[in-house]
Protein backbone atom coordinates (compact mmCIF):
# COMPACT_ATOMS: atom_id res chain seq x y z
CA UNK A 1 0.00 0.00 0.00
CA UNK A 2 1.20 3.52 -0.76
CA UNK A 3 1.17 5.45 2.54
CA UNK A 4 1.95 9.10 3.14
CA UNK A 5 3.20 10.15 6.57
CA UNK A 6 2.54 13.79 7.44
CA UNK A 7 4.36 15.14 10.47
CA UNK A 8 5.52 18.33 12.09
CA UNK A 9 9.00 16.81 12.37
CA UNK A 10 10.76 13.60 11.43
CA UNK A 11 10.95 12.73 15.12
CA UNK A 12 11.58 9.38 16.79
CA UNK A 13 8.00 8.11 16.44
CA UNK A 14 7.70 9.23 12.82
CA UNK A 15 10.99 7.49 12.07
CA UNK A 16 9.84 4.28 13.73
CA UNK A 17 6.50 4.25 11.92
CA UNK A 18 8.32 4.94 8.65
CA UNK A 19 10.85 2.15 9.17
CA UNK A 20 8.40 -0.48 10.36
CA UNK A 21 5.76 0.20 7.70
CA UNK A 22 8.49 -0.30 5.11
CA UNK A 23 9.42 -3.54 6.85
CA UNK A 24 5.82 -4.65 6.33
CA UNK A 25 6.12 -4.10 2.59
CA UNK A 26 4.39 -0.74 2.24
CA UNK A 27 5.57 2.11 0.06
CA UNK A 28 6.08 4.99 2.47
CA UNK A 29 6.89 8.65 1.89
CA UNK A 30 7.10 11.51 4.38
CA UNK A 31 5.87 15.07 4.02
CA UNK A 32 6.64 17.63 6.72
CA UNK A 33 3.92 20.12 7.59
CA UNK A 34 5.86 23.32 6.91
CA UNK A 35 4.36 26.80 7.33
CA UNK A 36 5.10 27.90 3.76
CA UNK A 37 3.99 24.67 2.07
CA UNK A 38 0.49 23.51 1.22
CA UNK A 39 -0.25 20.18 2.84
CA UNK A 40 -3.23 19.85 0.54
CA UNK A 41 -1.05 20.13 -2.55
CA UNK A 42 1.51 17.73 -1.08
CA UNK A 43 -1.10 15.06 -0.46
CA UNK A 44 -2.50 15.45 -3.97
CA UNK A 45 0.98 15.18 -5.42
CA UNK A 46 1.72 11.92 -3.61
CA UNK A 47 -1.78 10.48 -4.22
CA UNK A 48 -1.55 8.02 -1.31
CA UNK A 49 -4.06 5.34 -0.52
CA UNK A 50 -3.76 6.21 3.17
CA UNK A 51 -2.47 9.22 5.15
CA UNK A 52 -1.02 8.74 8.65
CA UNK A 53 0.01 11.52 11.04
CA UNK A 54 2.35 10.04 13.70
CA UNK A 55 3.16 13.45 15.21
CA UNK A 56 1.32 16.46 13.89
CA UNK A 57 0.90 19.73 15.81
CA UNK A 58 -1.44 21.34 13.29
CA UNK A 59 -4.87 20.30 12.04
CA UNK A 60 -5.20 18.38 8.78
CA UNK A 61 -7.08 20.60 6.28
CA UNK A 62 -10.67 19.72 5.45
CA UNK A 63 -9.69 19.38 1.78
CA UNK A 64 -7.41 16.52 2.79
CA UNK A 65 -9.43 14.57 5.37
CA UNK A 66 -12.59 14.80 3.31
CA UNK A 67 -10.85 13.29 0.27
CA UNK A 68 -8.48 10.79 1.91
CA UNK A 69 -8.64 8.57 4.96
CA UNK A 70 -6.32 10.29 7.43
CA UNK A 71 -5.30 8.49 10.62
CA UNK A 72 -3.94 10.53 13.52
CA UNK A 73 -1.82 9.01 16.30
CA UNK A 74 -2.87 10.45 19.65
CA UNK A 75 -0.74 9.63 22.76
CA UNK A 76 -3.72 9.06 25.03
CA UNK A 77 -6.56 6.59 25.52
CA UNK A 78 -9.91 6.98 23.80
CA UNK A 79 -11.63 10.11 25.03
CA UNK A 80 -8.62 11.82 26.57
CA UNK A 81 -8.13 14.70 24.18
CA UNK A 82 -5.92 17.74 23.92
CA UNK A 83 -2.30 18.66 23.12
CA UNK A 84 -0.97 17.79 26.60
CA UNK A 85 -2.66 14.44 27.17
CA UNK A 86 0.57 12.57 28.00
CA UNK A 87 1.95 15.48 30.05
CA UNK A 88 -1.13 15.50 32.27
CA UNK A 89 -0.94 11.74 32.78
CA UNK A 90 2.70 11.87 33.93
CA UNK A 91 2.24 14.91 36.15
CA UNK A 92 -0.79 13.30 37.81
CA UNK A 93 1.09 10.04 38.41
CA UNK A 94 -1.01 7.80 36.15
CA UNK A 95 0.59 4.37 35.77
CA UNK A 96 -1.54 3.04 32.88
CA UNK A 97 -2.16 4.90 29.66
CA UNK A 98 -2.78 4.19 25.99
CA UNK A 99 -2.38 5.34 22.40
CA UNK A 100 -5.31 5.88 20.04
CA UNK A 101 -5.32 5.95 16.24
CA UNK A 102 -8.34 7.94 15.13
CA UNK A 103 -9.67 9.37 11.92
CA UNK A 104 -9.10 13.05 11.28
CA UNK A 105 -12.19 15.20 11.09
CA UNK A 106 -13.63 18.57 11.96
CA UNK A 107 -12.88 18.35 15.68
CA UNK A 108 -9.38 17.56 16.97
CA UNK A 109 -9.00 14.12 18.61
CA UNK A 110 -12.74 13.44 18.26
CA UNK A 111 -12.75 11.24 15.14
CA UNK A 112 -13.75 7.61 14.83
CA UNK A 113 -11.33 5.15 16.43
CA UNK A 114 -9.39 2.69 14.27
CA UNK A 115 -7.27 1.23 17.07
CA UNK A 116 -6.37 1.80 20.71
CA UNK A 117 -3.55 0.00 22.52
CA UNK A 118 -2.87 0.31 26.28
CA UNK A 119 0.57 0.81 27.78
CA UNK A 120 2.27 1.18 31.15
CA UNK A 121 3.66 4.51 32.37
CA UNK A 122 6.51 3.70 34.74
CA UNK A 123 8.20 6.57 36.62
CA UNK A 124 10.31 8.00 33.80
CA UNK A 125 10.61 11.20 31.80
CA UNK A 126 8.09 12.04 29.09
CA UNK A 127 10.59 11.78 26.25
CA UNK A 128 11.81 8.39 27.51
CA UNK A 129 8.23 7.09 27.75
CA UNK A 130 7.38 8.57 24.36
CA UNK A 131 10.25 6.70 22.70
CA UNK A 132 9.55 3.44 24.54
CA UNK A 133 6.24 2.37 26.11
CA UNK A 134 4.20 4.95 24.21
CA UNK A 135 6.02 4.29 20.93
CA UNK A 136 5.51 0.52 21.31
CA UNK A 137 1.78 1.05 21.82
CA UNK A 138 1.63 3.57 18.98
CA UNK A 139 3.34 1.20 16.57
CA UNK A 140 1.01 -1.66 17.50
CA UNK A 141 -2.00 0.62 17.06
CA UNK A 142 -0.77 1.93 13.68
CA UNK A 143 -0.11 -1.56 12.32
CA UNK A 144 -3.53 -2.72 13.52
CA UNK A 145 -5.24 0.31 11.98
CA UNK A 146 -3.42 -0.18 8.68
CA UNK A 147 -4.39 -3.85 8.63
CA UNK A 148 -8.02 -2.95 9.33
CA UNK A 149 -8.02 -0.27 6.63
CA UNK A 150 -6.46 -2.64 4.09
CA UNK A 151 -9.13 -5.26 4.76
CA UNK A 152 -11.81 -2.92 3.45
CA UNK A 153 -14.30 -4.48 5.85
CA UNK A 154 -13.59 -2.73 9.13
CA UNK A 155 -15.80 0.09 10.36
CA UNK A 156 -14.06 2.48 12.79
CA UNK A 157 -15.87 3.00 16.05
CA UNK A 158 -17.28 6.41 16.95
CA UNK A 159 -16.31 7.92 20.27
CA UNK A 160 -19.40 7.54 22.39
CA UNK A 161 -20.77 10.56 24.28
CA UNK A 162 -21.01 10.23 28.02
CA UNK A 163 -24.06 8.51 29.46
CA UNK A 164 -26.00 10.44 32.13
CA UNK A 165 -24.00 10.49 35.34
CA UNK A 166 -20.86 9.00 33.74
CA UNK A 167 -17.56 10.50 32.71
CA UNK A 168 -17.06 10.77 28.97
CA UNK A 169 -14.57 12.24 26.52
CA UNK A 170 -12.70 15.23 27.88
CA UNK A 171 -10.50 17.76 26.16
CA UNK A 172 -7.78 18.81 28.54
CA UNK A 173 -6.22 22.26 28.17
CA UNK A 174 -2.61 22.85 27.28
CA UNK A 175 -0.51 22.16 30.37
CA UNK A 176 1.01 25.60 30.87
CA UNK A 177 3.71 26.82 33.22
CA UNK A 178 1.24 27.96 35.85
CA UNK A 179 0.44 24.29 36.50
CA UNK A 180 3.95 22.98 35.92
CA UNK A 181 5.55 25.43 38.38
CA UNK A 182 7.44 23.92 41.29
CA UNK A 183 6.77 25.28 44.76
CA UNK A 184 10.09 24.40 46.35
CA UNK A 185 8.89 25.27 49.86
CA UNK A 186 5.81 23.04 49.68
CA UNK A 187 6.26 20.38 46.99
CA UNK A 188 7.50 16.99 48.11
CA UNK A 189 10.21 15.25 46.09
CA UNK A 190 7.72 12.95 44.36
CA UNK A 191 5.62 15.92 43.26
CA UNK A 192 8.69 17.76 41.97
CA UNK A 193 9.81 14.68 40.05
CA UNK A 194 6.42 14.24 38.40
CA UNK A 195 6.45 17.88 37.27
CA UNK A 196 10.00 17.60 35.93
CA UNK A 197 9.32 14.29 34.20
CA UNK A 198 6.18 15.63 32.53
CA UNK A 199 8.25 18.38 30.88
CA UNK A 200 11.71 16.85 30.67
CA UNK A 201 12.50 17.42 27.01
CA UNK A 202 9.89 20.02 26.11
CA UNK A 203 8.88 22.52 27.31
CA UNK A 204 10.81 22.22 30.59
CA UNK A 205 9.65 23.68 33.91
CA UNK A 206 10.08 27.45 34.14
CA UNK A 207 11.77 28.50 37.36
CA UNK A 208 13.73 31.35 38.95
CA UNK A 209 17.26 30.47 39.95
CA UNK A 210 20.24 32.64 40.89
CA UNK A 211 18.64 35.81 39.58
CA UNK A 212 17.62 34.37 36.21
CA UNK A 213 14.70 32.55 34.63
CA UNK A 214 15.44 29.02 33.50
CA UNK A 215 13.64 26.01 32.13
CA UNK A 216 14.54 22.91 34.14
CA UNK A 217 14.99 19.75 32.10
CA UNK A 218 15.05 16.28 33.64
CA UNK A 219 14.86 15.19 37.25
CA UNK A 220 16.23 12.35 39.40
CA UNK A 221 15.80 11.63 43.12
CA UNK A 222 18.62 12.12 45.64
CA UNK A 223 18.67 9.76 48.60
CA UNK A 224 20.93 11.51 51.13
CA UNK A 225 21.55 15.23 50.56
CA UNK A 226 19.18 17.60 52.34
CA UNK A 227 18.90 21.36 52.76
CA UNK A 228 16.64 24.36 52.90
CA UNK A 229 13.88 23.94 50.26
CA UNK A 230 14.95 25.48 46.99
CA UNK A 231 18.63 25.70 47.93
CA UNK A 232 21.37 24.36 45.66
CA UNK A 233 23.26 21.63 47.52
CA UNK A 234 25.88 20.14 45.23
CA UNK A 235 26.96 19.38 41.68
CA UNK A 236 27.73 16.08 39.99
CA UNK A 237 28.77 15.37 36.41
CA UNK A 238 27.40 18.73 35.23
CA UNK A 239 24.07 18.40 37.08
CA UNK A 240 22.88 20.41 40.07
CA UNK A 241 21.19 19.08 43.22
CA UNK A 242 18.34 21.18 44.60
CA UNK A 243 16.51 20.70 47.89
CA UNK A 244 12.77 20.00 47.97
CA UNK A 245 10.36 20.23 50.91
CA UNK A 246 11.33 16.72 52.04
CA UNK A 247 14.46 15.75 50.11
CA UNK A 248 16.32 16.74 46.98
CA UNK A 249 16.45 16.19 43.23
CA UNK A 250 19.16 16.22 40.59
CA UNK A 251 18.53 18.42 37.54
CA UNK A 252 20.86 17.57 34.63
CA UNK A 253 20.07 20.37 32.18
CA UNK A 254 18.90 23.99 32.07
CA UNK A 255 17.75 26.32 29.31
CA UNK A 256 17.62 30.08 29.81
CA UNK A 257 14.30 31.75 29.12
CA UNK A 258 14.36 33.45 25.76
CA UNK A 259 14.50 37.23 25.97
CA UNK A 260 12.19 39.32 23.81
CA UNK A 261 13.72 39.66 20.35
CA UNK A 262 16.63 37.37 21.20
CA UNK A 263 17.46 34.14 19.33
CA UNK A 264 16.08 30.84 20.67
CA UNK A 265 17.91 29.32 23.61
CA UNK A 266 18.87 25.67 24.06
CA UNK A 267 19.58 23.12 26.76
CA UNK A 268 23.01 22.68 28.30
CA UNK A 269 24.40 20.75 31.26
CA UNK A 270 23.17 22.71 34.29
CA UNK A 271 26.61 23.66 35.62
CA UNK A 272 27.70 24.91 32.21
CA UNK A 273 24.46 26.83 31.67
CA UNK A 274 24.75 28.66 35.01
CA UNK A 275 28.41 29.48 34.48
CA UNK A 276 29.67 32.27 36.73
CA UNK A 277 26.28 32.57 38.44
CA UNK A 278 26.84 29.26 40.20
CA UNK A 279 28.18 29.68 43.74
CA UNK A 280 30.87 27.43 45.13
CA UNK A 281 29.22 24.07 45.72
CA UNK A 282 30.67 20.70 46.68
CA UNK A 283 31.09 18.18 43.87
CA UNK A 284 29.21 15.14 45.18
CA UNK A 285 31.44 12.73 43.32
CA UNK A 286 30.78 9.01 43.22
CA UNK A 287 33.31 6.17 43.04
CA UNK A 288 34.84 5.68 39.58
CA UNK A 289 32.58 2.65 39.11
CA UNK A 290 29.45 3.44 41.14
CA UNK A 291 27.31 0.40 41.75
CA UNK A 292 23.63 0.19 40.88
CA UNK A 293 22.88 -0.38 44.56
CA UNK A 294 24.09 3.16 45.31
CA UNK A 295 20.73 4.91 45.79
CA UNK A 296 21.45 8.21 44.11
CA UNK A 297 21.60 9.55 40.59
CA UNK A 298 24.58 8.70 38.40
CA UNK A 299 24.82 8.83 34.62
CA UNK A 300 27.42 6.02 34.62
CA UNK A 301 27.09 2.87 36.73
CA UNK A 302 28.73 -0.52 37.03
CA UNK A 303 27.74 -3.86 38.52
CA UNK A 304 28.89 -7.47 38.32
CA UNK A 305 27.03 -10.74 38.28
CA UNK A 306 29.43 -13.65 38.26
CA UNK A 307 31.62 -13.47 35.17
CA UNK A 308 29.65 -10.62 33.61
CA UNK A 309 30.24 -6.91 34.11
CA UNK A 310 27.58 -4.34 33.23
CA UNK A 311 28.72 -0.81 32.43
CA UNK A 312 25.59 1.29 31.98
CA UNK A 313 25.37 4.91 30.97
CA UNK A 314 22.52 7.32 30.32
CA UNK A 315 23.15 10.82 29.01
CA UNK A 316 20.32 13.32 28.33
CA UNK A 317 19.17 13.10 24.74
CA UNK A 318 21.79 10.45 24.02
CA UNK A 319 24.40 13.13 23.29
CA UNK A 320 27.96 12.62 24.57
CA UNK A 321 30.12 15.67 25.21
CA UNK A 322 33.90 15.64 25.39
CA UNK A 323 33.74 15.39 29.19
CA UNK A 324 31.13 12.63 29.12
CA UNK A 325 33.14 10.60 26.61
CA UNK A 326 36.25 10.92 28.77
CA UNK A 327 34.41 9.90 31.95
CA UNK A 328 32.87 6.92 30.18
CA UNK A 329 36.26 5.92 28.79
CA UNK A 330 37.74 6.04 32.28
CA UNK A 331 34.91 3.89 33.59
CA UNK A 332 35.33 1.48 30.68
CA UNK A 333 39.03 1.04 31.39
CA UNK A 334 38.30 0.41 35.06
CA UNK A 335 35.60 -2.10 34.13
CA UNK A 336 38.12 -3.88 31.93
CA UNK A 337 40.39 -4.24 34.96
CA UNK A 338 37.72 -6.36 36.65
CA UNK A 339 37.91 -10.20 36.41
CA UNK A 340 35.02 -10.78 34.00
CA UNK A 341 34.67 -12.72 30.74
CA UNK A 342 31.86 -10.64 29.27
CA UNK A 343 31.33 -6.87 29.55
CA UNK A 344 27.90 -5.49 28.64
CA UNK A 345 27.93 -1.87 27.53
CA UNK A 346 24.71 0.19 27.45
CA UNK A 347 21.85 1.62 29.46
CA UNK A 348 18.88 -0.19 30.93
CA UNK A 349 16.45 1.71 28.69
CA UNK A 350 16.10 4.56 26.20
CA UNK A 351 18.94 6.03 24.13
CA UNK A 352 22.15 4.11 23.61
CA UNK A 353 24.04 7.07 22.12
CA UNK A 354 23.60 9.72 19.45
CA UNK A 355 27.27 10.60 19.16
CA UNK A 356 28.85 14.01 19.75
CA UNK A 357 27.06 16.71 21.80
CA UNK A 358 25.95 19.37 19.33
CA UNK A 359 24.50 21.68 22.00
CA UNK A 360 27.75 21.83 23.95
CA UNK A 361 29.62 22.38 20.69
CA UNK A 362 27.27 25.22 19.69
CA UNK A 363 27.76 26.92 23.08
CA UNK A 364 31.56 26.75 22.90
CA UNK A 365 33.64 29.87 22.30
CA UNK A 366 35.20 28.00 19.37
CA UNK A 367 32.72 25.42 18.00
CA UNK A 368 35.26 24.08 15.53
CA UNK A 369 37.77 23.37 18.30
CA UNK A 370 35.10 21.81 20.51
CA UNK A 371 33.87 19.68 17.60
CA UNK A 372 37.41 18.41 17.18
CA UNK A 373 37.87 17.70 20.90
CA UNK A 374 34.55 15.87 21.03
CA UNK A 375 35.24 13.67 18.01
CA UNK A 376 38.70 12.79 19.34
CA UNK A 377 37.20 11.87 22.72
CA UNK A 378 34.53 9.61 21.27
CA UNK A 379 37.10 8.06 18.92
CA UNK A 380 39.26 7.22 21.95
CA UNK A 381 36.28 5.48 23.55
CA UNK A 382 35.46 3.49 20.40
CA UNK A 383 39.11 2.54 19.99
CA UNK A 384 39.19 1.19 23.54
CA UNK A 385 36.22 -1.06 22.78
CA UNK A 386 37.66 -2.22 19.46
CA UNK A 387 41.00 -3.13 21.04
CA UNK A 388 39.63 -5.02 24.06
CA UNK A 389 41.04 -8.52 23.60
CA UNK A 390 40.76 -10.12 27.04
CA UNK A 391 36.97 -10.49 27.19
CA UNK A 392 33.91 -10.33 24.97
CA UNK A 393 32.14 -6.97 24.78
CA UNK A 394 28.41 -6.77 24.12
CA UNK A 395 26.58 -3.57 23.18
CA UNK A 396 23.09 -3.70 24.70
CA UNK A 397 21.12 -1.19 22.64
CA UNK A 398 17.97 -0.62 24.67
CA UNK A 399 16.80 2.38 22.65
CA UNK A 400 17.55 4.56 19.69
CA UNK A 401 21.05 5.26 18.45
CA UNK A 402 22.42 7.48 15.73
CA UNK A 403 25.64 8.45 13.95
CA UNK A 404 28.67 7.93 16.19
CA UNK A 405 26.45 6.24 18.77
CA UNK A 406 25.71 3.44 16.31
CA UNK A 407 29.41 3.11 15.57
CA UNK A 408 30.17 2.90 19.30
CA UNK A 409 27.75 -0.03 19.48
CA UNK A 410 29.32 -1.69 16.42
CA UNK A 411 32.75 -1.62 18.07
CA UNK A 412 31.64 -4.46 20.35
CA UNK A 413 31.88 -8.17 19.56
CA UNK A 414 28.11 -8.55 19.62
CA UNK A 415 25.26 -6.06 19.34
CA UNK A 416 21.93 -6.87 21.01
CA UNK A 417 19.09 -4.52 20.21
CA UNK A 418 15.61 -4.05 21.64
CA UNK A 419 12.93 -4.62 19.03
CA UNK A 420 11.58 -1.08 19.45
CA UNK A 421 14.89 0.68 18.82
CA UNK A 422 15.52 2.74 15.70
CA UNK A 423 19.04 3.13 14.32
CA UNK A 424 20.33 5.95 12.14
CA UNK A 425 23.80 4.75 11.08
CA UNK A 426 24.67 7.80 8.99
CA UNK A 427 26.07 11.32 9.27
CA UNK A 428 25.03 12.99 6.00
CA UNK A 429 22.04 14.92 7.35
CA UNK A 430 24.39 16.83 9.67
CA UNK A 431 26.84 17.51 6.86
CA UNK A 432 29.53 15.24 8.32
CA UNK A 433 31.70 12.52 6.83
CA UNK A 434 31.79 10.69 10.15
CA UNK A 435 34.45 9.06 12.30
CA UNK A 436 34.31 6.58 15.22
CA UNK A 437 36.05 4.03 12.95
CA UNK A 438 32.91 3.64 10.86
CA UNK A 439 34.89 2.94 7.69
CA UNK A 440 36.19 -0.18 9.45
CA UNK A 441 33.26 -1.31 11.60
CA UNK A 442 30.33 -0.79 9.26
CA UNK A 443 31.69 -2.62 6.15
CA UNK A 444 33.04 -5.35 8.45
CA UNK A 445 29.49 -6.06 9.57
CA UNK A 446 27.28 -5.43 6.57
CA UNK A 447 29.64 -5.41 3.58
CA UNK A 448 30.86 -2.45 1.56
CA UNK A 449 27.82 -2.13 -0.71
CA UNK A 450 25.34 -2.17 2.17
CA UNK A 451 27.52 0.28 4.13
CA UNK A 452 27.52 2.73 1.24
CA UNK A 453 23.75 2.37 0.86
CA UNK A 454 23.08 2.99 4.56
CA UNK A 455 25.27 6.07 4.50
CA UNK A 456 23.89 7.55 1.29
CA UNK A 457 20.17 6.82 1.90
CA UNK A 458 20.38 8.32 5.40
CA UNK A 459 17.13 6.64 6.46
CA UNK A 460 16.14 5.21 9.85
CA UNK A 461 16.52 1.45 10.23
CA UNK A 462 14.29 -0.69 12.42
CA UNK A 463 15.80 -3.30 14.72
CA UNK A 464 14.43 -6.08 12.52
CA UNK A 465 15.99 -4.61 9.38
CA UNK A 466 19.25 -4.03 11.24
CA UNK A 467 19.36 -7.71 12.13
CA UNK A 468 18.61 -8.76 8.55
CA UNK A 469 21.52 -6.77 7.12
CA UNK A 470 23.93 -7.76 9.90
CA UNK A 471 24.05 -4.42 11.65
CA UNK A 472 23.02 -6.12 14.90
CA UNK A 473 23.39 -9.74 15.99
CA UNK A 474 20.28 -10.27 18.06
CA UNK A 475 16.92 -8.54 18.55
CA UNK A 476 15.27 -8.87 21.95
CA UNK A 477 11.50 -8.75 21.61
CA UNK A 478 10.54 -7.67 25.14
CA UNK A 479 9.40 -4.26 26.23
CA UNK A 480 11.68 -1.56 27.65
CA UNK A 481 11.08 -2.78 31.22
CA UNK A 482 12.28 -6.28 30.38
CA UNK A 483 15.28 -5.51 28.18
CA UNK A 484 17.97 -5.20 30.86
CA UNK A 485 17.02 -8.47 32.58
CA UNK A 486 16.84 -10.36 29.31
CA UNK A 487 20.20 -9.00 28.16
CA UNK A 488 21.69 -9.92 31.53
CA UNK A 489 20.47 -13.51 31.28
CA UNK A 490 21.87 -13.83 27.75
CA UNK A 491 25.20 -12.39 28.87
CA UNK A 492 25.40 -14.92 31.72
CA UNK A 493 24.83 -17.76 29.24
CA UNK A 494 27.43 -16.29 26.89
CA UNK A 495 30.01 -16.14 29.70
CA UNK A 496 29.34 -19.78 30.56
CA UNK A 497 29.70 -21.12 27.02
CA UNK A 498 32.87 -23.20 26.47
CA UNK A 499 33.32 -21.52 23.07
CA UNK A 500 33.64 -18.08 24.69
CA UNK A 501 37.19 -18.79 25.83
CA UNK A 502 38.28 -19.61 22.29
CA UNK A 503 36.51 -16.53 20.95
CA UNK A 504 38.41 -14.36 23.42
CA UNK A 505 41.69 -15.98 22.45
CA UNK A 506 40.96 -15.38 18.77
CA UNK A 507 40.35 -11.65 19.29
CA UNK A 508 44.00 -10.83 19.87
CA UNK A 509 45.09 -12.81 16.83
CA UNK A 510 42.51 -11.00 14.70
CA UNK A 511 43.69 -7.62 15.93
CA UNK A 512 47.34 -8.55 15.28
CA UNK A 513 46.43 -9.53 11.69
CA UNK A 514 44.65 -6.24 11.21
CA UNK A 515 47.67 -4.30 12.44
CA UNK A 516 49.83 -6.05 9.87
CA UNK A 517 47.54 -5.04 6.98
CA UNK A 518 45.56 -1.86 7.64
CA UNK A 519 46.00 -0.73 11.25
CA UNK A 520 43.06 0.85 13.01
CA UNK A 521 45.06 4.06 13.23
CA UNK A 522 44.88 4.42 9.44
CA UNK A 523 41.08 4.27 9.47
CA UNK A 524 41.03 6.91 12.18
CA UNK A 525 43.49 9.21 10.47
CA UNK A 526 41.62 9.09 7.15
CA UNK A 527 38.28 9.78 8.81
CA UNK A 528 39.63 12.59 10.97
CA UNK A 529 41.30 14.27 8.01
CA UNK A 530 37.86 14.60 6.41
CA UNK A 531 36.28 15.74 9.68
CA UNK A 532 39.02 18.31 10.38
CA UNK A 533 38.43 19.90 6.98
CA UNK A 534 34.69 20.17 7.72
CA UNK A 535 35.07 21.51 11.25
CA UNK A 536 37.51 24.24 10.24
CA UNK A 537 35.69 25.37 7.09
CA UNK A 538 33.23 28.14 8.14
CA UNK A 539 31.31 27.59 4.89
CA UNK A 540 30.83 23.85 5.46
CA UNK A 541 27.11 22.92 5.70
CA UNK A 542 27.78 21.27 9.07
CA UNK A 543 27.87 24.60 10.89
CA UNK A 544 24.50 25.81 9.58
CA UNK A 545 22.93 22.38 10.04
CA UNK A 546 24.23 22.18 13.60
CA UNK A 547 22.86 25.60 14.46
CA UNK A 548 19.47 24.73 12.95
CA UNK A 549 19.36 21.47 14.92
CA UNK A 550 20.36 23.06 18.22
CA UNK A 551 18.00 26.03 17.87
CA UNK A 552 15.10 23.79 16.74
CA UNK A 553 14.67 25.66 13.48
CA UNK A 554 12.11 24.20 11.11
CA UNK A 555 13.43 22.29 8.14
CA UNK A 556 13.31 24.46 4.99
CA UNK A 557 11.90 21.57 2.98
CA UNK A 558 10.91 17.93 3.11
CA UNK A 559 13.95 15.83 2.18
Amino acid sequence: MHILLVASAFNSLTQRVHAELRDHGHSVVVELALPDRSLTEAVRRHAPRLVIAPMLKTAIPREVWSAYTCLVVHPGPVGDRGPSSLDWAIQEGVDRWGVTVLQAGEEMDAGDVWACVPCALPPAGKSDLYRNEVADAALSAVLLAVERFASGTYTPQPQEPAAPGQAGPRTRPYLDQSVRRVDWAEDATETVLRKLRAADSQPGVLDVLLGGEWYLHGGHPESELRGHPGALLATRAGAICRATADGAVWIPELRPRRALGAPPTFKLPAVQALGDRLPALPEAALPPLPEVAHRTWADIRYREEGAVGFLSFSFPGGAMSTAQCRRLLDAYRRACARPTRVLVLGGARDFFSNGIHLNVIEAAADPAAESWANIEAIDDLVEAVLTTTDRLVVSAVAGNAAAGGVMLALAADEVWCRSGAVLNPHYRLMGLYGSEYWTYSLPRRVGRAAAERLMSEALPVSAASAERVGLVDRVLAGGPAEFAAEAGALAARLAALPATASRIAAKKADLDRLRSTTPLSEYRERELARMRAIFHDPAAPYHALRRAFVHKQRAPRTS
